[in-house]
């Protein structure tokens, strides 16, 4: 059976090299059929189609050209090559290898049989997705992540919280010594309004998009923050609108979250409760559009899920619970906080009896008991005057996520290993009698 190369070319209309490309498939002066393509989209829908490719030559001037297609391209098996004519490194946003713009068929021939693999006959055979290397290996922050239902006071006890945990001795388990940082990754962005923010930009936006075709230093990234001095940390500011959920980009959002973790020690993120994704509800889209809070909830160190002691308040707490264990979280990481909890003991006592029953069953029974944060009078001051909130508010929800923190099982914990099935033992019960049919 023969072998070749099967190759498609992301170009600009005036680019040479994939007429020259397409001459040497043509007379076979090259093991390679090549594909011309017209865009990034019509890439991903070739990759798509359940052919096998060996490679993809990416011109580094065309659109589209950034982390996203480098990923979809590796998940597909294929190599990355990029045709340039400057001396940048494109490893850095996935690329396997890269020629100049003036090449020899040596040359192609010499990164092809470096970095791709080629095809039998048939050319249609199932190929193997190759698994994308995590980049959050190299993190360094701790990441807190608060959510909750809207009118619940989430948006104000995270920026409580990430003031108290600015002030936190800096041997705090979940306060290493470093900067905070504020994150509004929530669709209908309200921190901006909150802190009095003059300027709209530059922001979520701003950062992800600067992450599509490279990695910032860190003085970079804290420059598209914004101070906020009375209360020690920066703010990134959110969406200006909700439906720009669209602009955001999954590699490159991921890119500037690993960014954001290397640039401070403390990160607290505002985030949505709606966790629906794929496997859930059968849309991409959807899981595109609530990309930041399952990111985010996957990769936190603690999650704060906040709600109001109503009776619409509890039942939504129970299901955001269940939400968050859907993605495999840790049910240690998970931090319960009941806002504008009542006064009375005898109050507050039925509240964790009745969240303890309704998150009843499996992993919830590993839950810590709520915390429970009064009424605080005059915040709408403390948010118009941008002064700091009131000593001890967020307190005692900041010793529960240094608990929660600590408890919670490490993340390199080692998966079990498989185990060898005895023969004949597949969908007998453990309790049934050896001789009992089935």
């Amino acid at each position: 059976m023969s072998r070749r190369f099967v190759v498609l070319g992301l170009s600009t209309v005036r680019a040479v090299w994939p007429r020259e490309v397409t001459g040497w498939a043509m007379s076979g002066a090259l093991p390679l059929e090549f594909t011309k393509c017209i865009s990034a989209e019509e890439v991903r829908a070739r990759l798509r189609s359940g052919r096998t490719h060996s490679a993809v030559l990416v011109d580094a001037s065309a659109l589209g050209v950034d982390r996203d297609l480098f990923a979809v391209i590796h998940e597909f098996g294929a190599a990355a090559i990029v045709v340039s004519s400057d001396d940048q490194d494109w490893g850095d946003l996935g690329a396997n290898t890269q020629l100049h713009e003036v090449f020899s068929r040596e040359d192609l021939l010499e990164r092809l049989e470096a970095a791709a693999t080629p095809v039998g006959d048939d050319g249609a055979e199932e190929h193997e997705r190759t698994e994308v290397e995590d980049d959050t290996h190299h993190i360094h922050g701790r990441l807190i992540a608060v959510m909750g239902r809207g009118g619940s006071g989430v948006s104000t006890l995270a920026a409580a919280i990430t003031q108290s945990l600015t002030t936190s001795t800096a041997g705090s388990s979940c306060a290493p010594a470093g900067p905070a940082v504020l994150l509004d990754l929530a669709r209908r962005a309200d921190q901006a309004m909150l802190h009095d923010a003059t300027d709209v930009v530059p922001g979520l936006q701003e950062l992800v998009e600067a992450h599509r075709h490279g990695r910032l230093t860190t003085t970079r990234v804290r420059s598209m923050t914004f101070r906020v001095p009375a209360r020690g940390y920066d703010l990134l500011l959110g969406r200006r609108r909700p439906s720009d959920w669209v602009t955001l980009r999954p590699r490159a959002f991921r890119s500037a979250l690993e960014g954001l973790l290397v640039s401070y020690a403390t990160l607290v993120a505002d985030i949505d409760s709606d966790l629906e994704g794929e496997t859930e509800c059968g849309s991409v889209d959807v899981e595109e559009r609530n990309l930041a809070a399952r990111d985010v909830t996957s990769l936190a160190d603690a999650i704060v899920i906040v709600s109001d002691p109503t009776l619409s308040g509890v039942h939504r707490m129970v299901a955001m619970v269940d939400e968050v264990l859907r993605l495999d979280v840790a049910p240690e990481r998970i931090v319960l906080v009941v806002n504008n909890a009542p006064r009375p003991a005898r109050s507050r006592s039925d509240l964790a009896s009745s969240i303890a029953k309704l998150a009843d069953g499996g992993a919830a029974t590993k839950l810590a008991s709520p915390v429970f944060v009064g009424t605080r009078r005059h915040l709408d001051d403390v948010h118009r005057n941008g002064i700091r909130f009131p000593s001890g508010f967020a307190a005692a929800v900041t010793a529960a996520i240094e608990s929660a923190i600590g408890r919670a099982p490490s993340r390199e914990t080692s998966q079990p290993e498989p185990e060898p099935v005895v023969v004949g033992s597949l969908g007998l019960s453990e309790s049934a009698p050896s001789g009992s049919e089935s």
